[in-house]
């Protein structure tokens, strides 16, 4: 791969609540929950840190904390999301438990391991995110709804400063519902954060609010990115901004498995504006607009949109242990962005349980359709087609009177 991929992690890995840092060693660290694929339910009982120098290549430095470390959170059974500061040539991971208590752990490394140091006095909600700002004050956010509550933290990264807790952001407001991450972006806080303007209160999109001042007046300006359509059952979201080698991206999670769980860490570029705003972008298979080559073969699981009940599943004989499993005629998904160069012929690898027809389409227009015979493993289909140039999106839809469908890979060809 010589560029990046949605999602960015391998295929078997599931980080949601991705907090992204580059610390002085310019490599971008992610730290996030860790889910398990097919789990019926949020996160483990551990966490991983990955680190990039090009943002393709991912290191897995292994376990970095387990939550039966703090013994003072018994009771619980998985860590959720978290974050991790610098101070002093030490790194502090920020966590929390489903009961909603949040702990603190420090490491001389930023993939730790790290050693738990206890409970936050004084917080109470998950989700604690943290941010360092150029005098050197750093502040711990943490919190759910209007129960969303920042403080300064104290010089030795481990306490806050009670007197100083305040409520940065409402669900009046700005429809704040969880997964709080702030960042400074020319001279003005960014707060990111799990935003329910969209689909009946569902929690799948981040938006962002502006201030002058790290702990309060934040207004409200938008959605950066919204995962609806990622799976039937998506839920949530969360995620933060970071900047690399001066490109600024959004980090955000997709759900699998037809579930609000199993969620993949994925990553777009975005623009900040002259007047401080960021527009909105869509979720893409190939990191924003830099397309993938349409002649290579690509693993259906890197679908960014589902339509209808398709969904990313654990599939042992496609590529990287994932399909896309389909169960209605009209089912979909959908791939942005490929790059063309006069490719005329598709090829799909795909079972399903009685005869469909697998029709493809590029930025919405009809292009050629074939149909796949009923067979319990995957077999390879071919359609010639008119040339394609250009960069497009690419969406595939079946149908017929099929149960249970599969599409494991596909690819254009040319001749």
């Amino acid at each position: 791969m010589n560029h990046p991929m949605n999602p960015i992690l391998n295929a078997d890995i599931f980080v949601p609540d991705a907090e992204a840092h580059v610390w002085k060693d310019g490599r971008m660290y992610l730290y996030g929950s860790f889910d398990i694929a097919g789990k019926k339910g949020y996160c483990s009982d551990e966490y991983h840190v990955y680190s990039s120098d090009n943002l393709i290549d991912w290191v897995d430095h292994g376990v970095s904390f387990r939550l039966s470390q703090a013994t003072w959170a018994s009771g619980n059974t998985a860590l959720y999301a978290p974050d991790c500061a610098y101070r002093n040539g030490a790194y502090f991971l920020y966590y929390c438990v489903p009961d909603g208590r949040c702990g603190v752990a420090k490491s001389k490394s930023p993939c730790g391991p790290f050693e738990d140091i206890g409970p936050i006095e004084h917080v109470n909600m998950i989700d604690p995110a943290v941010f360092t700002d150029d005098d050197g004050q750093s502040y711990l956010y943490w919190g759910q709804f209007d129960g969303v509550r920042v403080a300064k933290l104290k010089d030795n990264m481990t306490e806050i400063d009670p007197t100083t807790i305040t409520q940065p952001l409402s669900v009046a407001e700005h429809e704040f519902h969880e997964g709080s991450s702030v960042r400074k972006i020319n001279g003005k806080y960014y707060y990111l954060f799990t935003d329910t303007h969209r689909h009946g209160g569902r929690a799948t999109s981040l938006g962002y609010a502006v201030s002058d001042n790290p702990m309060t007046g934040f207004e409200y300006k938008g959605v950066i990115i919204d995962n609806f359509g990622c799976d039937p059952e998506t839920w949530n979201n969360h995620g933060s901004l970071e900047c690399f080698n001066g490109q600024w991206y959004v980090f955000y999670h997709r759900s699998t498995h037809c579930s609000p769980f199993s969620r993949h860490v994925c990553m777009e570029p975005i623009t900040i504006n002259e007047d401080g705003t960021i527009d909105e972008v869509k979720m893409t298979t190939s990191v924003g607009n830099d397309a993938i080559r349409a002649n290579r073969p690509l693993a259906a699981h890197r679908a960014c949109e589902m339509g209808g009940t398709a969904y990313i599943a654990t599939d042992a004989e496609s590529i990287d242990g994932l399909a896309i499993r389909a169960s209605r005629s009209g089912d979909s998904a959908a791939y942005r962005y490929l790059a063309f160069d006069g490719e005329d012929n598709f090829g799909i690898m795909m079972s399903a349980d009685s005869d469909c027809r697998a029709e493809v389409y590029i930025d919405d227009n009809y292009l050629t359709s074939l149909i796949v015979n009923k067979c319990e493993s995957s077999l390879q289909y071919c359609i010639k087609h008119s040339p394609v140039f250009g960069v497009h999106s690419l969406t595939i839809k079946l149908f017929g009177d099929f149960k249970d469908a599969k599409i494991s890979e596909f690819s254009f060809s040319k001749g």
